[in-house]
């Protein structure tokens, strides 16, 4: 659909709910309870960790970052979707849409190298110990955090730019959301910014590539040392493949819903869009939280007192 007003403004269809009508009032129920999850769950672990002296080491910085970056991630998305199940059309602007499309893969990309950051971090305590506090200092752990969120941002604002003059032939998107499908409705695609989609994708795949290279020597060395560094590569190491494993699988549906677009039914793909934007948001602080010790502890301490 396309509207045209006096500030001669683009508009985007979202054409993915199912049965909005009739299950109107369903849909803001569950995703306004799932976003006030969402929001409580890491609020509280980032809490925690801000809190307490002893969860102020490199490991607990970053798993405080990630959680930030769910949250981010569920704001750049959950208001919007709040907005359209009560409103009469599901529309949003050209420009907003892009700027949806951004934040959410800048901080998908972010996840990925907070990951890749985290497996260094375990890399070093596990592997080199003697010299872990000589490395991991305050000013690497800053580094890595802003280059983790810096060089996504700048990447994809490259696209999103390139993007914002592209004219569009279908204003229809089969999403509940702006992301990749929208590539498919420009008219003329460049050349030039799919050449450029590959290098992202080759810097998503990269910090994969390291995370599962690392924790094959972390495993290796564990395997071959004493009971106590098995535990604790076994404790440590755990909840970040776990969150690699399920963010990893998130992305791959994101792939295979732009590729099959026509292929699977409204309802799959609505189902799939939702899992997306819910599962992995809500699943990290309960990963977190019941298998790192130190912080299971004091969210016992909290909730039990």
């Amino acid at each position: 659909m396309f509207l045209n007003t006096e500030m001669n403004v683009t508009y985007i269809t979202l054409d993915g709910y199912v049965e909005l009508e009739k299950y109107r009032f369903v849909y803001f129920v569950i995703m306004l309870i799932g976003y006030i999850l969402i929001l409580c769950s890491n609020s509280t672990i980032v809490c925690l960790i801000v809190i307490h002296k002893n969860l102020h080491e490199p490991m607990y910085i970053f798993i405080a970052a990630l959680l930030i970056n769910s949250v981010l991630f569920s704001t750049g998305v959950y208001p919007k979707l709040l907005i359209d199940v009560l409103s009469e059309k599901q529309v949003i602007s050209y420009p907003a849409c892009l700027f949806q499309v951004y934040v959410f893969y800048s901080l998908s990309c972010s996840e990925f190298l907070l990951l890749a950051a985290m497996a260094f971090d375990r890399y070093v305590s596990i592997c080199k110990p003697l010299q872990y506090h000589t490395i991991m200092r305050k000013t690497t752990v800053c580094v890595f955090l802003v280059l983790s969120w810096l060089i996504p941002f700048c990447h994809l604002a490259v696209t999103v730019i390139g993007n914002a003059n592209q004219k569009l032939c279908s204003f229809t998107l089969k999403g509940i959301y702006c992301n990749n499908l929208l590539n498919y409705h420009f008219c003329v695609r460049s050349r030039a910014l799919l050449i450029f989609g590959l290098v992202i994708l080759f810097n998503i795949n990269l910090p994969i590539i390291f995370i599962m290279f690392t924790y094959t020597v972390i495993l290796i060395i564990a395997y071959k040392s004493c009971k106590e560094v098995r535990k604790k590569a076994a404790q440590t190491c755990l909840p970040h493949l776990l969150v690699l494993i399920n963010y990893s699988g998130l992305v791959t549906f994101d792939t295979i819903i732009v590729r099959l677009e026509s292929d699977i039914s409204k309802i799959a793909h609505f189902v799939i869009m939702l899992q997306l934007i819910t599962y992995n948001p809500f699943s990290n602080p309960i990963i977190y939280g019941l298998k790192m010790t130190k912080i299971y502890t004091h969210l016992k301490t909290l909730f039990v007192k």
